[in-house]
């Protein structure tokens, strides 16, 4: 029941089990403004054998509460005082539990000023009973009784009670200049209106409402920026999830021989954390969204893993079966490391190398333990195989020194000038060196390279005897120069045609190709005399 409601009736208190006791309305005294209940502790309480006074909230100071250790002043006509059971004594009041405050509490109370009285003059007035009275539209209503109290103190009271609303207005208005959150801003709206239509306050009751309106479609425009802003952050949470989603189907769709699997299993794992931390912290994409995202993010993770597995589950297979076929190699490779026969052995172990070149990896330890194995056994041989090497060498030495004075000698018929003798000095020299034997192997590229230089020489020389001396080669020079000799005289005699007819042209052209043909005789002759 509102102020404006009570006004009109006795008021009455209800007692601490929430029951209502009826109040006697005092004789001859007008009816008083009805009695707040625990929600409402700025309104004054009634006692119905003695004056009105007010009663208030014990943490509400701007009516005076009446002490309950002490007697109530006594009124100033007699009359009978009721059971005191009947109206709760302040410190029950105080005692009561509280409803939720939903607007911001009224400052202490402070005696009304001349400033505060004269703005809540031109919207109200207050009769010497208490009765308080608010203009509104040209019109007065009732907004409650404070009896015995001044007129300025009843009027302040409930100029007060607009304060408050208007401090919330102001509070209100600050919080959407500085853009806050606009959760049950429109509730305080209207419960601010609800406030203001009860009537049961004085003040500009009209400039407050039109304040609300303006607050309410700031409040709706401030609504709408939220839920545009909210609307932004969701769709750029949507794009990082379907970032997420397609980065891991990516992963997922690799072909399972190329994935490099450590680096793409990280990466997945990355994944699952980036997906848990958006979960949680991230903005809420609906639940249809976030299953559809996740059902996706969850299968491309169940197909990279059976890819895995069965990647890892073949290649355990390829390892098995790769170690056993280098086994083999090794056992063959350990029984070759004795032999001496080092021209078969050196063969079977180039074999065995291919065929270990052509053979899959095993694991990596695995691998590196066969490979010690397998090289440990071709140390072994070669390393036999250069000691008797060694040996031998050893006992070239001594035919070292002989190929070398052949060679000296060999070198010696350069340049060639008598190519009879020549052949036949290299002859002996050969012969010689067969007898001389082998010599070491470091040595032997160099020496058969000296005797290689002077059997190249005499080689040379018997192809350029035999160019000169063939018949074939002979018979086409001659030809040549017949044919030229014969051009050459006919090109004379239109040389000395064209003189003696004056032509330049004619002169010109035959010089040139008698310069040429007289050129090209010329070298046909010089071959022909090294022919001869």
């Amino acid at each position: 029941m509102t102020d404006s409601q009570k006004s009109d009736e006795t008021a009455v208190v209800a007692n601490d089990e929430e029951t209502q006791a009826p109040v006697a309305e005092q004789a001859g005294v007008a009816p008083v403004a009805p009695v707040a209940d625990a929600a409402e502790p700025d309104a004054p309480v009634a006692d119905a054998a003695e004056p009105v006074v007010p009663v208030a909230d014990a943490a509400e100071s701007d009516a005076p509460v009446a002490d309950a250790a002490e007697p109530a002043p006594k009124p100033a006509s007699p009359a009978p005082r009721p059971a005191p059971s009947h109206a709760p004594s302040p410190a029950a009041f105080a005692a009561r539990p509280k409803a939720a405050a939903s607007v911001i509490p009224a400052a202490p109370a402070a005696q009304p000023t001349a400033v505060s009285l004269a703005e809540a003059a031109k919207w109200g007035r207050a009769e010497g009973d208490g009765h308080v009275f608010l203009t509104i539209d040209g019109e007065e209503q009732p907004v409650g009784q404070y009896p015995g109290v001044s007129t300025d103190e009843a009027l302040a009271y409930f100029a007060r009670k607009y304060d408050d609303v208007v401090a919330q207005i102001v509070l209100m208005e600050h919080r959407v200049e500085s853009k806050a959150p606009a959760t049950d801003m429109q509730k305080t709206v209207e419960h601010l209106r609800e406030q203001l239509a009860e009537r049961n306050m004085v003040g500009d009751i009209r400039t407050a409402e039109a304040r609300l309106d303006a607050l309410a479609g700031q409040i709706s425009e401030l609504e709408k920026s939220e839920k545009a802003a909210h609307d932004a952050a969701r769709s750029a949470e949507l794009a990082a999830r379907e970032a997420i989603v397609a980065e891991a189907e990516s992963i997922a769709s690799q072909d399972p021989s190329q994935v490099q699997w450590k680096t793409s299993s990280a990466r997945m794992n990355e994944l699952f954390e980036s997906w848990k931390t958006a979960q949680k912290n991230g903005i809420r994409l609906g639940r249809s969204n976030e299953d559809a995202l996740w059902k996706r993010f969850r299968s491309a993770r169940t197909v990279f893993d059976r890819h895995r597995r069965a990647y890892f589950s073949q290649l355990d297979s390829t390892n098995s079966a790769a170690k056993v076929a280098k086994e083999q190699l090794i056992v063959e490779a350990e029984a070759l490391s004795s032999s001496t026969d080092w021209g078969f052995a050196a063969g079977e172990y180039r074999r065995l190398m291919d065929q270990w070149k052509a053979t899959p990896r095993a694991s990596r330890k695995d691998d590196d333990a066969l490979w010690l194995r397998f090289r440990a056994a071709q140390d072994v041989f070669f390393s036999n195989r250069q000691a008797a090497n060694d040996e031998i060498d050893q006992q070239y030495t001594a035919n070292l020194a002989v190929k070398e004075e052949l060679v000296v000698e060999a070198q010696a018929l350069l340049p060639i000038t008598d190519l009879n003798a020549a052949k036949k000095a290299l002859q002996s020299i050969r012969d010689r060196w067969e007898e001389a034997g082998k010599v070491p192997r470091a040595d032997m590229g160099r020496i058969e390279a000296g005797l290689r230089k002077v059997e190249d020489a005499v080689r040379d020389a018997e192809e350029d005897k035999w160019r000169r001396s063939n018949p074939e080669t002979k018979a086409r020079t001659n030809s040549a120069l017949s044919q030229l000799e014969a051009a050459i005289a006919g090109l004379r005699e239109d040389l000395e045609k064209a003189e003696k007819a004056g032509d330049q042209r004619r002169i010109k052209n035959a010089r040139e190709a008698l310069e040429a043909r007289e050129a090209w005789l010329d070298q046909i002759q010089r071959s022909a005399s090294d022919l001869a």
